[in-house]
């Protein structure tokens, strides 16, 4: 077998093959005392030319233990100890070192035991925090996959760091949902389902935990910046019936750290409380896990660390499997109202083709939003017709490709709606081109241009000072309903809202009033022609509404989701709230019905009746004493 030895704390796949650290060992396994014990050889004159190298200097003796009983003290699979039976002042001597393995506990493997030895003491302080019964509400299952989470810490200077936490030991069996970071084999036998029975008539388990913490540069831990993760290892009590999980844990102390000395030579500081609690399974709220991770030394100890709290960023498998459901609904949903988006522009089409002489009556600006409603998504996510981008969502979702797959349908919807719409746009531009009347209608068209630009810019203005404000230090934050509440612990996390993201959120509320220009068109035209079909504008007046009922409904009936799972109605994407899902479908509706009114009765007529009135100045030829003479003379008559 080969050792092989880095100076380096970091963990390689591949065998750190180095010459000069690594050794040719072999070794007798000992079945009574579950050891093997080796001889190990240096490799020697090594050089450019291999074939000078040659095994020599067998004076290094070694052990490697597998242990099957763990604690909270000890989670390594592999420990040994490496030494020189050289005499002490010979060259090459060193004396015994002792080494681990990084890895977990090996899944697939059986026998495996955990010896509580901190329980008790978790157990007094968990006594206190269940003093108060949590009525009507189920918290998760001890065994279930929602007792592992990713987590945010945050120190007592408000700096937030990222972490994770996963139970290793529940009760006397091996936790069977761990996370990616553990080590695994193929299993030997077909797992079990263990049916534990409560210890008491609290439902309460013993449990055994595996915490990290990664901290970013600059994060203070115990009076001093750390760059080297945080490993705690905990064990303790979990009660299903209030879901507070208390335990006494084992910090690692890094040899880089000076503090192995201050703890009389042990490895471990195990003066350490760690609180969790987990949110019930029927509550709506953003944070499945709070708790917090303290120092019970004195302030004066040098192993002392403040107050760390923490709160969870992972979701439960009830929110996971709704927030599929959800998904699928959510894309069937806009599959099929791009589909009839796609209908009505064809039905626009038809109308306009039977009714020529409408087009130059059509507004140019009103059909330049609708344009440029459906091709800003296709170039925004061009990608995703060609390749797979969404490694989020497949990772959470495990849907190898389905959810791609019917979102490039979607956009290949959207794109035939793009064309339809695009066809309108030029029949109409034609049509503008060659009317005897162009010059009045491209008067109009313009006075539409100055009436609605200034609105606009003033809209995108304010969508640039919210897009400040959000992320200003000191500024207010503006937090939808949607996205996670926002929470002092919290307020250094959120990730910053991008001005892109807020201009294509006013993008979207300007084509919720596509028909604006139309109806100041009818205004300054005073256009009597009935330019559009009433299921072109009506049904394209719904199908941008209904998002809006919709996410009104969704507010009303369903829970927290991740922001990243939204794909219909997506709040990140246009106005969404319950006083936006009220007042856009208002306004829309109001828009229709003011169109129908124009169609019918004329452009103005939705006017106070004294700014109907119209000054017209035209010629007529009368009868005078100068046109006896022979000079015409031109007239002006009031109508």
């Amino acid at each position: 077998m080969l050792l092989g030895f880095l100076n380096s704390s970091i963990i390689r796949a591949t065998f750190p093959f180095d010459p000069k650290t690594t050794l040719i060992a072999e070794g007798v396994w000992d079945d009574e005392k579950n050891q093997l014990h080796g001889v190990a050889c240096r490799i020697l004159n090594f050089t450019q030319i291999i074939t000078n190298a040659y095994v020599g200097d067998c004076s290094v003796r070694f052990n490697l233990r597998f242990p099957t009983v763990f604690s909270v003290r000890n989670r390594s699979t592999i420990l040994g100890q490496i030494w020189s039976n050289k005499s002490e002042h010979d060259p090459g001597y060193f004396d015994k070192i002792g080494f681990q393995s990084s890895q977990e506990v090996l899944m697939g493997l059986s026998g495996f035991k955990y010896r509580y030895t901190l329980v008790d003491v978790a157990r007094k302080s968990c006594a206190i925090k269940n003093n108060v019964k949590h009525k009507g509400k189920t918290y998760p299952d001890v065994n279930s996959v929602d007792m592992r989470f990713s987590m945010y810490v945050k120190n007592s200077n408000g700096q937030i760091s990222h972490g994770f936490a996963s139970p290793l030991f529940v009760g006397d069996h091996l936790y069977q949902h761990p996370l990616s970071g553990h080590l695994h084999l193929p299993p030997l036998q077909r797992y079990t389902v263990f049916a534990f029975k409560p210890n008491n008539q609290h439902n309460m388990q013993n449990i055994s935990y595996k915490m990290s913490i990664v901290p970013p540069s600059g994060f203070m831990f115990g009076g001093s910046e750390i760059s080297e993760a945080i490993e705690i290892s905990a064990e303790g009590v979990y009660d299903r019936d209030t879901g507070v999980l208390c335990m006494r844990g084992c910090r690692n102390l890094r040899p880089s750290h000076q503090q192995m000395k201050l703890a009389k030579n042990d490895s471990l500081d195990c003066e350490i409380d760690v609180n969790f609690q987990f949110r019930a399974l029927n509550e709506e709220d953003s944070e499945n896990v709070k708790g917090t991770i303290e120092s019970t030394r004195q302030k004066s100890d040098s192993l002392y660390f403040g107050r760390l709290e923490l709160f969870s960023s992972s979701i439960y498998t009830s929110q996971a499997k709704e927030s599929v459901w959800r998904m699928d609904l959510e894309i069937t949903m806009a599959l099929i109202l791009n589909t009839v988006a796609c209908f009505f522009v064809g039905l626009q089409l038809f109308y306009v083709k039977k009714h020529p002489g409408v087009l130059p009556f059509i507004s140019v600006v009103m059909l330049i939003i609708l344009t440029l409603g459906y091709m800003i998504p296709l170039l925004l996510n061009f990608e995703a017709l060609f390749k797979a981008n969404h490694n989020q969502q497949n990772l959470f979702l495990g849907s190898g490709g389905w959810l791609e797959a019917n979102e490039i349908i979607v956009r290949m919807v959207t794109m035939v709606a793009f064309l339809l719409q695009f066809r309108l746009l030029q029949l109409t531009w034609s049509a503008r081109q060659g009317n005897g009347s162009q010059n009045e209608t491209w008067i109009s068209e313009r006075k539409v241009l100055y009436a609605t630009l200034p609105l606009y810019i003033a809209g995108g203005l304010s969508a640039w000072v919210v897009y400040r404000s959000r992320n200003s230090y000191h500024g207010p934050y503006i937090v939808h309903r949607h996205i996670q509440p926002l929470h002092p612990r919290r307020v250094r996390l959120n990730w910053q809202h991008s001005l892109w993201a807020d201009l294509k959120s006013y993008g979207g509320l300007i084509l919720d009033g596509f028909l604006l220009p139309q109806i100041l068109f009818n205004m300054f035209n005073n256009s009597t022609e009935k330019t559009m079909a009433a299921p072109f504008y009506i049904g394209t007046t719904v199908v941008r509404l209904l998002p809006h009922a919709y996410d009104l409904y969704r507010a009303n009936t369903s829970s927290w989701y991740p922001d990243w799972s939204y794909i219909y109605a997506n709040p990140k994407m246009d106005f969404y709230s319950t006083a936006w899902d009220i007042i856009i479908p208002c306004g829309g509706l109001l828009f229709a019905a003011l169109i129908y009114l124009q169609q019918q009765n004329g452009g103005r007529c939705i006017l106070p009746r004294r700014f109907r009135e119209i000054v017209a100045y035209e010629k007529i030829p009368v009868v005078s004493n100068v046109e006896l003479q022979g000079e015409p003379v031109d007239k002006n008559i009031y109508t």
